[in-house]
């Protein structure tokens, strides 16, 4: 696997850490638009800054899908996911980038107006802070 295919995994890694402007949009959940910063860690351990944009709509009952970019420097990669809501502030799934056909983990955690969410795929991880 490349260094390319190894970013694609570990930006899908970085979908994860979101922060809400108040409680009303809190209460929607991670439902909505999301941009910011992270990290990806590529299997060689060399960490790139990365920015991702992200979108998730309620698929059925607490099932979610995602729709996400992510770029450094030198590469823009583009996947999805379907996250399920596994308890009051958490939620679990797989991402797939089609462009690399790479999958993986991706795992969210709500704590107030932030979201964490920790992606692994690909032998790369990724890591993002982002808000709405």
């Amino acid at each position: 696997m490349n260094a390319r295919s190894h970013f694609a995994a570990a930006a899908l890694v970085v979908l994860t850490t979101f922060s809400a402007p108040s409680l009303a949009l809190a209460n929607e959940g991670i439902q909505g638009r999301w941009a910011g910063p992270g990290t990806v860690i590529l299997p060689s351990g060399a960490k790139e800054k990365a920015r991702c944009r992200a979108s998730f709509r309620q698929a059925t009952g607490r099932s979610f899908t995602m729709e996400a970019v992510c770029a450094t420097a030198s590469l823009r990669v583009a996947q999805t996911a379907r996250v399920q809501q596994i308890g009051t502030n958490r939620y679990s799934g797989e991402f797939f980038n089609s462009d690399f056909n790479l999958s993986g983990i991706i795992n969210l955690t709500q704590s107030g107006n932030r979201l964490t969410a920790a992606l692994r795929g690909g032998g790369g991880t990724a890591f993002f802070s982002l808000s709405r």
